[in-house]
């Protein structure tokens, strides 16, 4: 098993333009390396993967490391786009971004929202996903599905999205946003200890000029509260159907989640390729792979395998 390692930060950050986005991101390994793409979620950042990508470099994988829409230096290109942050954009984003890097199959891997945007590029875009790592396993949702209510205490998990939706929260989130996402990282971390500095890097992240805009709508959207982009409605009316996934994947769980999540019984049957799942135990919390690189870098090495003997 790998070891977890220490490192602050990357060497060097690139900008290239794809599609309505230009993306700041991250690249480490050999540029002929069997490609990986590690998708972050909300409200971390490229950071999340400090120490698993130069684990998957050293192991000869390139490795791509994006920041999403509305995080970091990732911009639009034009000020006139919808600042939508419906699930299907973000897969779309990242297909983009793999056609800008010459990159026709990738290793897909990710947690919260990058975890349903790999699992949204695994079931809708098989051809470009080689292999499927989802930290909570199958998030794909849909509007109608956010209709549906939960138990009071699964929906006191959710606050955040209730707050939201209202003009309060924006403007709470506006002026608060690194308080809030430390609270976040706390409640959803329990037993991780990160310090402030390790917090700082990450939410400088957060000041991106869309950033406000582009969470809210994510999940005004979920609610039915927010339309979406009417370009992605055929796209949203296929994830609603819940497809399966086929290609290899591996999903992992830590021991301490927090955040909103799914047991894993619940999905294991919408994986319909070789699949395997990971308890990663120690006090392991939501952003699994900062908290245990190494145990997220060799699900990746691990998850390869299984494509490669397919």
């Amino acid at each position: 098993m790998m070891s977890n390692g220490t490192n602050t930060s990357f060497d060097q950050l690139q900008q290239i333009d794809a599609g309505v986005l230009n993306v700041g991101y991250v690249e480490e390994g050999p540029s002929d390396g069997p490609a990986v793409m590690l998708l972050h979620g909300w409200p971390y950042d490229i950071h999340s993967y400090v120490d698993v990508a130069p684990l998957l470099a050293q192991a000869g994988y390139r490795v791509i490391v994006p920041y999403l829409r509305g995080y970091g230096p990732t911009r639009f290109l034009s000020s006139d786009t919808f600042r939508t942050g419906q699930q299907s954009v973000l897969a779309v984003d990242i297909i983009a971004l793999m056609d800008a890097l010459g990159i026709e199959k990738a290793i897909l891997a990710g947690f919260d929202w990058g975890a349903r945007t790999a699992d949204i590029i695994a079931a809708i875009f098989p051809e470009r996903c080689k292999a499927l790592v989802s930290v909570s396993g199958y998030l794909i949702g849909s509007q109608q599905a956010g209709q549906v209510p939960l138990p009071p205490k699964a929906e006191l998990q959710w606050w955040y999205q209730y707050y939201f939706a209202t003009e309060r929260g924006r403007a709470g989130y506006e002026q608060y946003r690194h308080d809030f996402a430390k609270l976040i990282w706390q409640l959803a971390s329990p037993k991780w200890d990160f310090d402030d500095a390790t917090f700082q890097r990450s939410a400088a992240s957060l000041d991106n000029p869309d950033h406000v805009s582009i969470v809210i709508h994510n999940y005004r959207w979920r609610l039915g509260l927010a339309e979406g982009e009417p370009k992605y409605d055929e796209l949203e009316q296929r994830l609603a159907q819940a497809p399966d996934i086929t290609v290899p994947t591996m999903t992992l769980e830590g021991d301490a989640n927090g955040a909103p999540h799914p047991e894993a019984s619940a999905y294991a049957g919408k994986f319909a390729g070789r699949y395997a799942h990971r308890l990663i135990t120690g006090g392991v919390g939501h952003n699994l792979p900062q908290e245990a690189p190494g145990d997220f870098a060799q699900a990746i090495i691990d998850v390869d395998a299984y494509s490669s003997s397919a």
